[in-house]
C-alpha cells in the first residue's frame, strides 16, 4: 500500500472529524440562542389578570354557530 495514500486518508479523516465537531458546536450555539429568544418571548406575554376593566363574563364562551 502506498504511504502517501495512507497519509491522505488519515488527513481526510481528521479534517472530517474537525468539521463535524465545529458543526455540532455551531448547532448547540444556535439552539442556545433559540432557547433564549423563546424564553424572552414567553416572558413578554402580558398578564391577563391585569385587565380588570372588563366584565367577568367576557371571554368565557365561544360562539360556534356564527
Amino acid at each position: 500500500m502506498d504511504v502517501t495514500g495512507i497519509a491522505s486518508v488519515s488527513t481526510t479523516l481528521a479534517d472530517v472529524g474537525i468539521s463535524q465537531a465545529v458543526s455540532v458546536a455551531v448547532l448547540k450555539k444556535a439552539l442556545d440562542v433559540s432557547a433564549e429568544s423563546a424564553t424572552a418571548l414567553i416572558e413578554a406575554i402580558p398578564d391577563n389578570k391585569a385587565i380588570s376593566n372588563l366584565p367577568s363574563n367576557l371571554g368565557r364562551n365561544i360562539n360556534t354557530t356564527a
